[in-house]
């Protein structure tokens, strides 16, 4: 069965770019022209991906992609024509699993769909699960389970506290987590690690400005305590 995936932009010339290639990739393509429609077709449709446009009149892309994650994990692909890279952060704060900068390659969005996807989709392996200190990953889920309960992750959060949590004491460069979480290593996008280390902290960690499992080596990276 196909993919379903739900593209929100107001601009008529962007949905059918996305519309084309994506059907073209053997996606089904769902859209919306605004913020409130495209969520309303998030919960209704429940599409396994949403190509999601940051600046749009009335509700923009960050109100919807922060209301969608406050309801779950569905993967969010946000697309900016807004070059400040606080902005792309944000985005990555919010919980977007990958931004594309406008003007952008219709293979590129493609390209990054489908690796998004494949990460949403998980392990192969139903019953593989990564335990560390006293955290424990359900691949199949998503989730980090604590003793104080579980925690449910966006996939790139769960790719990158996967690789630490894998091999705790191993320090980590920015560009080695995005290997981890993405597949591919782009150095200018190394700081939008530091986005998503600050949400996993937010969720997982006793007291985020003490970090017990996620800890920062200054001028290199992360490790997982050991």
């Amino acid at each position: 069965m196909s993919k379903t995936i739900l593209v929100v932009d107001d601009e008529p010339k962007i949905v059918d770019i996305c519309r084309d290639y994506l059907s073209a990739a053997g996606f089904k393509v769902i859209t919306a022209a605004d913020g409130t429609r495209g969520l309303s077709l998030a919960r209704n449709e429940k599409p396994d991906l949403v190509v999601l446009d940051l600046m749009m009149p009335g509700m923009d892309g960050l109100d919807v992609c922060r209301q969608l994650r406050r309801e779950g994990t569905m993967p969010i692909v946000m697309l900016t024509a807004r070059v400040e890279e606080s902005d792309k952060l944000i985005g990555l704060e919010l919980g977007a699993d990958d931004y594309i900068t406008k003007p952008f390659s219709p293979r590129e969005l493609v390209a990054r769909v489908r690796t998004v996807l494949r990460r949403a989709e998980g392990s192969s392996s139903p019953a593989e699960m990564i335990r560390a200190a006293d955290l424990t990953l359900d691949r199949n889920r998503y989730v980090a389970a604590l003793p104080t309960g579980e925690v449910s992750l966006t996939p790139t959060e769960f790719e990158i506290l996967a690789a630490l949590a894998s091999q705790p004491g191993r320090i980590f460069s920015r560009g080695q987590l995005l290997m981890a979480a993405r597949g591919v290593a782009f150095e200018s996008y190394e700081r939008a690690i530091d986005s998503h280390i600050r949400n996993l902290r937010r969720k997982i960690e006793p007291d985020d400005r003490e970090p017990r499992y996620i800890v920062t080596v200054h001028g290199v990276g992360y490790k997982f305590a050991e």
